[in-house]
Protein backbone atom coordinates (compact mmCIF):
# COMPACT_ATOMS: atom_id res chain seq x y z
CA UNK A 1 0.00 0.00 0.00
CA UNK A 2 1.40 3.84 -0.49
CA UNK A 3 0.83 6.81 1.35
CA UNK A 4 -1.93 7.53 -0.96
CA UNK A 5 -4.71 5.75 0.26
CA UNK A 6 -3.75 7.01 3.89
CA UNK A 7 -3.95 10.39 2.68
CA UNK A 8 -7.11 9.77 1.09
CA UNK A 9 -8.65 8.31 3.92
CA UNK A 10 -7.70 11.25 6.12
CA UNK A 11 -8.98 13.56 3.66
CA UNK A 12 -12.69 12.00 4.70
CA UNK A 13 -12.51 13.95 8.04
CA UNK A 14 -13.06 16.89 5.31
CA UNK A 15 -10.94 20.02 3.79
CA UNK A 16 -7.62 20.43 5.29
CA UNK A 17 -4.14 22.55 4.51
CA UNK A 18 -0.75 20.18 4.46
CA UNK A 19 -0.22 21.30 7.75
CA UNK A 20 -3.54 20.79 8.93
CA UNK A 21 -3.05 16.96 7.36
CA UNK A 22 0.25 16.83 8.90
CA UNK A 23 -1.52 17.50 12.42
CA UNK A 24 -3.94 14.78 11.71
CA UNK A 25 -2.25 12.21 10.82
CA UNK A 26 0.16 13.04 13.93
CA UNK A 27 -3.10 12.43 16.25
CA UNK A 28 -5.08 9.84 13.82
CA UNK A 29 -2.63 7.33 11.59
CA UNK A 30 0.74 7.94 13.20
CA UNK A 31 -0.10 4.37 14.95
CA UNK A 32 -0.24 2.77 11.85
CA UNK A 33 1.23 4.69 8.78
CA UNK A 34 3.44 7.40 9.64
CA UNK A 35 4.56 9.74 7.53
CA UNK A 36 6.72 13.16 7.68
CA UNK A 37 5.26 16.59 6.37
CA UNK A 38 7.29 16.62 3.23
CA UNK A 39 6.17 12.88 2.50
CA UNK A 40 2.79 14.36 2.66
CA UNK A 41 3.22 17.65 0.87
CA UNK A 42 4.41 15.07 -2.15
CA UNK A 43 1.57 13.01 -1.95
CA UNK A 44 -0.79 15.48 -2.04
CA UNK A 45 0.75 17.03 -5.28
CA UNK A 46 0.39 14.27 -6.90
CA UNK A 47 -2.51 13.08 -6.12
CA UNK A 48 -3.89 16.57 -7.33
CA UNK A 49 -1.96 15.94 -10.26
CA UNK A 50 -4.08 12.68 -10.84
CA UNK A 51 -7.48 14.33 -9.88
CA UNK A 52 -7.83 12.94 -6.70
CA UNK A 53 -7.84 16.08 -4.79
CA UNK A 54 -8.57 19.34 -5.74
CA UNK A 55 -7.14 21.81 -4.15
CA UNK A 56 -7.85 25.80 -3.88
CA UNK A 57 -5.74 28.88 -2.51
CA UNK A 58 -6.46 30.91 0.13
CA UNK A 59 -4.85 34.16 1.05
CA UNK A 60 -3.28 34.78 4.53
CA UNK A 61 -2.46 38.46 5.78
CA UNK A 62 1.32 37.91 6.46
CA UNK A 63 1.67 34.39 6.12
CA UNK A 64 2.60 32.61 2.73
CA UNK A 65 -0.84 31.71 0.57
CA UNK A 66 -2.11 28.01 1.89
CA UNK A 67 -3.75 25.60 -0.39
CA UNK A 68 -6.61 23.77 1.39
CA UNK A 69 -7.38 19.98 -0.22
CA UNK A 70 -10.79 18.41 -0.69
CA UNK A 71 -11.07 14.84 -2.19
CA UNK A 72 -12.73 14.90 -5.65
CA UNK A 73 -15.21 12.24 -6.46
CA UNK A 74 -12.91 9.93 -7.80
CA UNK A 75 -10.48 10.02 -4.79
CA UNK A 76 -13.49 8.80 -2.82
CA UNK A 77 -14.57 6.06 -5.63
CA UNK A 78 -10.53 4.88 -5.76
CA UNK A 79 -10.67 4.97 -2.11
CA UNK A 80 -14.10 3.09 -1.84
CA UNK A 81 -12.24 0.43 -4.23
CA UNK A 82 -9.13 0.20 -2.08
CA UNK A 83 -11.30 -0.42 1.24
CA UNK A 84 -12.99 -3.02 -0.62
CA UNK A 85 -9.59 -5.21 -1.26
CA UNK A 86 -8.18 -7.54 1.04
CA UNK A 87 -5.00 -6.30 2.35
CA UNK A 88 -1.80 -7.62 -0.14
CA UNK A 89 0.10 -9.07 2.52
CA UNK A 90 -0.16 -10.00 6.39
CA UNK A 91 1.21 -7.34 8.93
CA UNK A 92 4.58 -7.60 9.65
CA UNK A 93 7.06 -6.13 12.47
CA UNK A 94 9.67 -4.38 11.53
CA UNK A 95 11.39 -3.24 15.24
CA UNK A 96 15.05 -2.35 15.52
CA UNK A 97 14.58 -2.84 19.35
CA UNK A 98 13.70 -6.70 18.68
CA UNK A 99 17.12 -7.02 16.93
CA UNK A 100 18.61 -5.59 19.70
CA UNK A 101 17.14 -7.70 22.10
CA UNK A 102 17.76 -10.92 19.66
CA UNK A 103 21.40 -10.06 19.65
CA UNK A 104 21.82 -8.73 23.94
CA UNK A 105 23.16 -11.97 25.26
CA UNK A 106 26.42 -10.97 24.24
CA UNK A 107 26.28 -7.20 25.64
CA UNK A 108 25.82 -5.51 28.95
CA UNK A 109 22.17 -6.06 30.15
CA UNK A 110 22.05 -2.36 31.70
CA UNK A 111 22.27 -1.34 28.21
CA UNK A 112 19.34 -3.47 27.79
CA UNK A 113 17.51 -2.68 30.42
CA UNK A 114 18.19 1.04 29.23
CA UNK A 115 16.38 0.77 26.14
CA UNK A 116 13.28 -0.90 27.52
CA UNK A 117 12.95 1.40 29.83
CA UNK A 118 13.25 3.98 27.10
CA UNK A 119 10.00 1.77 24.93
CA UNK A 120 8.04 1.38 27.46
CA UNK A 121 8.03 5.62 27.92
CA UNK A 122 7.48 5.80 24.31
CA UNK A 123 4.50 3.39 24.78
CA UNK A 124 2.97 5.80 28.02
CA UNK A 125 3.81 8.71 25.76
CA UNK A 126 1.90 7.57 22.79
CA UNK A 127 -1.06 6.04 25.35
CA UNK A 128 -1.93 9.57 26.51
CA UNK A 129 -1.85 11.27 23.68
CA UNK A 130 -4.63 8.35 22.33
CA UNK A 131 -6.44 8.54 25.35
CA UNK A 132 -6.78 12.56 25.01
CA UNK A 133 -7.43 12.10 21.32
CA UNK A 134 -9.89 9.32 22.34
CA UNK A 135 -11.55 11.60 24.86
CA UNK A 136 -12.11 14.28 22.55
CA UNK A 137 -13.79 11.89 19.64
CA UNK A 138 -16.17 10.79 22.51
CA UNK A 139 -16.83 14.20 23.77
CA UNK A 140 -18.75 12.42 27.00
CA UNK A 141 -20.73 10.05 24.76
CA UNK A 142 -19.89 6.46 26.12
CA UNK A 143 -18.15 4.15 23.64
CA UNK A 144 -21.20 2.31 22.46
CA UNK A 145 -22.95 5.28 21.82
CA UNK A 146 -20.53 7.13 20.13
CA UNK A 147 -20.06 3.96 17.59
CA UNK A 148 -23.70 3.17 17.22
CA UNK A 149 -24.49 6.99 16.49
CA UNK A 150 -21.26 9.01 15.47
CA UNK A 151 -20.72 9.94 11.30
CA UNK A 152 -17.57 8.19 11.16
CA UNK A 153 -16.20 5.48 13.25
CA UNK A 154 -12.73 4.49 11.47
CA UNK A 155 -10.85 7.02 13.26
CA UNK A 156 -11.78 5.73 16.51
CA UNK A 157 -11.32 1.98 15.59
CA UNK A 158 -7.88 2.54 14.26
CA UNK A 159 -7.21 4.50 17.14
CA UNK A 160 -8.58 1.37 19.16
CA UNK A 161 -5.96 -0.66 17.56
CA UNK A 162 -3.26 2.05 18.38
CA UNK A 163 -3.82 1.84 21.96
CA UNK A 164 -4.36 -1.89 21.97
CA UNK A 165 -1.09 -1.73 20.55
CA UNK A 166 0.74 0.10 23.00
CA UNK A 167 -0.90 -1.40 26.19
CA UNK A 168 0.56 -4.46 24.56
CA UNK A 169 3.91 -2.83 24.33
CA UNK A 170 3.70 -2.09 28.02
CA UNK A 171 2.79 -4.87 29.31
CA UNK A 172 5.93 -6.97 27.08
CA UNK A 173 8.54 -3.98 28.66
CA UNK A 174 7.15 -4.64 32.00
CA UNK A 175 7.54 -8.53 31.29
CA UNK A 176 11.39 -7.77 30.12
CA UNK A 177 12.29 -5.30 32.85
CA UNK A 178 10.99 -8.57 35.36
CA UNK A 179 13.01 -11.55 33.45
CA UNK A 180 15.79 -8.95 33.34
CA UNK A 181 15.61 -8.06 37.68
CA UNK A 182 16.02 -11.74 37.82
CA UNK A 183 18.88 -11.72 35.80
CA UNK A 184 21.32 -8.87 36.60
CA UNK A 185 23.02 -9.11 39.35
CA UNK A 186 22.19 -5.94 42.13
CA UNK A 187 25.31 -3.89 42.56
Amino acid sequence: MSLKYAVLAALLEGEASGYELSKLFDVSLANFWPATPQQLYRELERLAQDGLVEARTVPQERRPTKRMFTLTETGRTQLAAFAAQPPTRPTAVRDELLIKIQAMDGGDPEVTRALIEERSGWARGKLDRYERTRARLLDGRTEEEYLRTADRIGPYLTLMAGIAFEEENLRWCERVLGVLKQRIPLG
